[in-house]
Formats: structure tokens, C-alpha cells, sequence
């Protein structure tokens, strides 16, 4: 039996006790009343037809003339009162033959009604010792704590408690993580700081001694390279933040590939690589046009840092109902099987890194794109080269 059910039986079954004790009562009274009656108006009819056996026909003509009267003017007959008679002289013995079984049903209704109540009363203290304990215990640190579910008055206030504990316990193991991150990239940061800094106290050092041209244009390499680094870790800091706002329209995917190509043209002349973006129709999605063509010039530069000169980095796209796909690769050697679970990690570097990256260009681009509603893959392709594959899903 469920608990629902156990507590509609304790509500209703003392009122279908009182019910039942009132019908009973009435019942057992008319009964009394009439045997009463009855044993009275025979004595009474004995007694008289005894002193004067004539008067038989009498009494029996009497008594059908008091049966044929109602119950109000048997009740409402006062005659016997004015030779002294009352009712109490009547009543002897009736009364008790009433009031023991009306009392014991009264006591065994009393009963039941306390024992619902009580039994009611427990169940309730119950189920608030087990909310109480599941609460301590959760406070107390205790992991895995779960509660049985009960179908009873608790239910609502069970299921609100164990959501609003699973919602703490979730922005606690955020909020955890969260500091994790902050420590794991201040250390970072200190890291990517270090290099550039030592270098270009190095070169400070050899200009005093040589005043060398090479030493200004390493010192300005470094700087370059602080500066870079500063622009990414104040992206990632409002991506850790979640002030990171970004745009929801329509961003064609043929003119952001060419602006992203278009900021990095310089870099691209210089190393004498070009960049293949085919004309394929209108195919748009809904998202952010800077953000995006920022996490694709991140893109271009890896494949950029692993292309030979004079190669091509290649840009093509498609669209479907679900979502609109996008690949961008390289004529490289590809990535190394041990670098591809890591290459979207914050600060990750592969072993075959070229150039003076901060390894955190990966990271924005997929954090840029799932905030778009998107995801973003890497793999090598089977005639060779490095694949970036990003599927932003329609909405």
C-alpha cells in the first residue's frame, strides 16, 4: 500500500467510524425506546386487566387508539402528571441498558480516532527525521547521498530539497573547479610570462656590451610576443568570467573565411603561402562574424606554423538542416597521434610546435564556437595533412 493511500485510510477512516457509531447509536436507542415501551404498556395493561377482567375490551380498544396516534402527541401527553407522575419513574433500568453500549462505542471511536492521529503523527516525524538526517549528513560532506522516493504529503518538499542539494552541491564543484583553473593559470601565465622577459632582459644585457641590431630586434620579437599573449589571456579571462558577449545573427561562411584570410595576409605573403576558399553558394549560420572569423584566423595560423612554403591552406564548407560544417587544412605533415587529445587543451603545445605560439589559439577557437552552439574536431587526413572540421547546429 502506498503512503498516499495509508494516509487517505487514516483521514477517512475515523470519520467513517463516527458515521457508523452515529447510526448505531440511533439504532440501538430506537430499539431501547420501543422495547421500553412496549414492556411498560404491557405491565401496565396486565395489571389493569387483572383488577377487572371486564375491562378487557376496554384496553385493547385503548391500545389501538394509542398505537394509531403519532409520536408527537405520545410525547407531547401530559395527562399522568397531574397525579404526580413523572417521567424519571418510567426510565429505570432503560437508561443504563443505553448509556454502557453508547459509552463503550463512544471509547472504542475515541480509540481509533487517536490511534489515526497518532500513527499520523509518527509517520510525519517520521519523514521529517529522514529530511532532517539526508540534510546533516549533506552538510556533513557525505557524497552519494541519495533519498528513497516516498509517495506521501512529503513528496513535493523531498523532491524540492533534493534538487535544490543537487544544484548547491553542482555550483560548489563549479565554483571548486573554478578556482582549480585560476590557480593552474596563473601558474601558466607565469610560465608564458617568463620566457619572453628573460629574453628580453638577455638582449638588453648584449646591447649594452655591443649595442647589436640583432638584440633591438629581439627585444621587439618579445615584446611582440607579450603583447600577443596579453590579447589572449584577456580573451580567456572573460571566457573563464562568462562576459565573453557575443552577437546572435546570420554570419556568411564564404565572407568570413576571406576576412580572416585578409587579417592574416601580411604573415601569409611573408611565409608565401596562400589560402583556397571556394565559392559554394549562400550557406550562413546564426553567431558572432568577429568572433568567428577570430577563432578562424586561430585556425590558419596552426595550419600556417606546419606548412612548407609555398604551400596552400585549404577552406571549404557545406550546409544541411541540422548544421553548417566547416573544414580548414593543411599540405603539412599532420599532427602527432599523441597530440590530438590535447591539442584544444588551454597552454598546450604538441611536441613538433613551431614558431613562438602561446598554445592558447586552439583553445579560443573551440570555446568560440560552442558558445556559438557548435563543436570543433582535429584529425589527420589520409593523403596527409592537419584537418580542423567545426559543425555549428541550426537552432
Amino acid at each position: 500500500m502506498t503512503e498516499s493511500r495509508k494516509w487517505r485510510l487514516t483521514v477517512w477512516l475515523p470519520v467513517l467510524v463516527c458515521v457508523l457509531g452515529i447510526t448505531g447509536l440511533s439504532l440501538i436507542w430506537l430499539q431501547q425506546y420501543r422495547q421500553a415501551a412496549f414492556a411498560h404498556i404491557s405491565e401496565f395493561s396486565e395489571i389493569i386487566i387483572e383488577n377487572d377482567p371486564e375491562a378487557e375490551a376496554q384496553v385493547l380498544s385503548a391500545l389501538k387508539e394509542y398505537c394509531a396516534q403519532s409520536e408527537r402527541r405520545a410525547w407531547e401527553n401530559q395527562f399522568l402528571r397531574q397525579y404526580g407522575y413523572r417521567e424519571e419513574d418510567f426510565r429505570e433500568g432503560t437508561y443504563q441498558s443505553f448509556f454502557v453500549p453508547s459509552l463503550v462505542l463512544l471509547l472504542v471511536m475515541t480509540g481509533v480516532y487517536l490511534t489515526a492521529v497518532r500513527c499520523r503523527e509518527r509517520h510525519s516525524g517520521k519523514r521529517i527525521a529522514e529530511l532532517t538526517g539526508y540534510l546533516e549528513r549533506v552538510n556533513a560532506g557525505a557524497s552519494g547521498t541519495v533519498m528513497q522516493k516516498k509517495e506521501d504529503e512529503f513528496s513535493c518538499l523531498q523532491d524540492e530539497i533534493y534538487k535544490t542539494v543537487t544544484a548547491l552541491r553542482r555550483t560548489k564543484e563549479t565554483a571548486v573547479q573554478a578556482k582549480e583553473n585560476f590557480a593552474d593559470n596563473l601558474a601558466n601565465i607565469a610560465h608564458q610570462l617568463k620566457t619572453p622577459v628573460t629574453a628580453a632582459l638577455l638582449s638588453l644585457q648584449l646591447m649594452e656590451k655591443t649595442a647589436a641590431e640583432n638584440s633591438r630586434v629581439q627585444i621587439e620579437r618579445q615584446l611582440l610576443r607579450l603583447n600577443r599573449l596579453e590579447e589572449a589571456l584577456l580573451t580567456l579571462s572573460k571566457l573563464d568570467a562568462g562576459v565573453l558577449h557575443l552577437e546572435r545573427a546570420a554570419v556568411d561562411v564564404y565572407t568570413v573565411f576571406n576576412l580572416a584570410a585578409e587579417n592574416l595576409q601580411e604573415l601569409l605573403e611573408r611565409k608565401g603561402i596562400a589560402v583556397d576558399i571556394p565559392e559554394r553558394g549562400c550557406v550562413e549560420f546564426c553567431g558572432d562574424m568577429e568572433w568567428s572569423m577570430e577563432a578562424l584566423m586561430n585556425l590558419m595560423k596552426n595550419c600556417m606554423e606546419h606548412s612548407a612554403r609555398g604551400g596552400v591552406i585549404h577552406c571549404d564548407y557545406s550546409g544541411n538542416p541540422l548544421y553548417t560544417e566547416m573544414k580548414v587544412w593543411d599540405e603539412g605533415a599532420g599532427f602527432l597521434p599523441e597530440d590530438i587529445p590535447h591539442l584544444f587543451e588551454r597552454f598546450y603545445r604538441g611536441k613538433d610546435a613551431k614558431g613562438d605560439g602561446t598554445g592558447i589559439g586552439l583553445f579560443l577557437a573551440r570555446s568560440i564556437f560552442e558558445l556559438q552552439g557548435g563543436s570543433i574536431t582535429a584529425r589527420n587526413l589520409p593523403e596527409g595533412g592537419a584537418c580542423f572540421e567545426i559543425k555549428v547546429y541550426c537552432h
